[in-house]
């Protein structure tokens, strides 16, 4: 279960909110309307769920091209939610996110292309625990840009990603009797995002 930290996604985050870069030069990721969820196997046998409450970041590109998007993401790892209290202590703990020594996680994008459309494969560096590594998003826009009641312009986007928690330093676990281990070492990454125009 605690393995569902390397989402991050987390970023990660995050990126995905590229796709209604075609739209402006600058948007500001919403944290109140953006989801980063991790998903792990637990013990073999199920899936545990877990999310970031904290996410921040902005995106930018130059005039209509999505090609020139930079996304550049940040998660709090402290705000790792389970709903479990003791679980998610241990979560923040050395054994995995060590959250007093990496505080945060961060996604900055390296590269956009399109995969049809409305979808891109975003490329991007993501900092977890310490390391970091080439993440790749898979990304889809979630409709037109549109106005909300406040006068402001307003955009979402989702993204998928899976990544191996030991390529992150992150390799706790304990052997099961019966074989196996108490916690998967694939996580797999879902996000949401909401983006308001600067």
């Amino acid at each position: 279960m605690k393995s569902r930290i390397s989402k991050t996604a987390f970023a990660v985050a995050i990126a995905l909110a590229f796709p209604f870069l075609a739209h402006a030069d600058t948007w500001h990721i919403d944290p109140a309307h953006t989801n980063v969820e991790f998903t792990v196997r637990h013990m073999m046998i199920s899936n545990v769920k877990g999310q970031f409450q904290k996410t921040s970041g902005t995106i930018t590109a130059d005039g209509n091209d999505p090609a020139s998007a930079k996304i550049d993401a940040t998660i709090d790892a402290s705000s790792v939610d389970t709903r479990v209290e003791k679980r998610d202590a241990h979560l923040k703990s050395p054994d995995f996110l060590d959250v007093a020594k990496y505080p945060t996680i961060t996604f900055k994008s390296t590269k956009v292309e399109a995969a049809g459309p409305g979808k891109w494969n975003v490329t991007g560096d993501l900092t977890l625990h310490g390391v970091t590594k080439p993440v790749v998003l898979e990304v889809e826009q979630s409709g037109a840009p549109i106005h909300d009641p406040m006068g402001n312009t307003r955009a979402g986007a989702s993204a998928t990603t899976k990544i191996k928690r030991s390529d992150f330093g992150l390799t706790w676990n304990k052997v099961l009797e019966s074989g196996g281990v108490l916690v998967g070492d694939e996580v797999a990454i879902s996000i949401d995002v909401e983006a308001i125009k600067k």
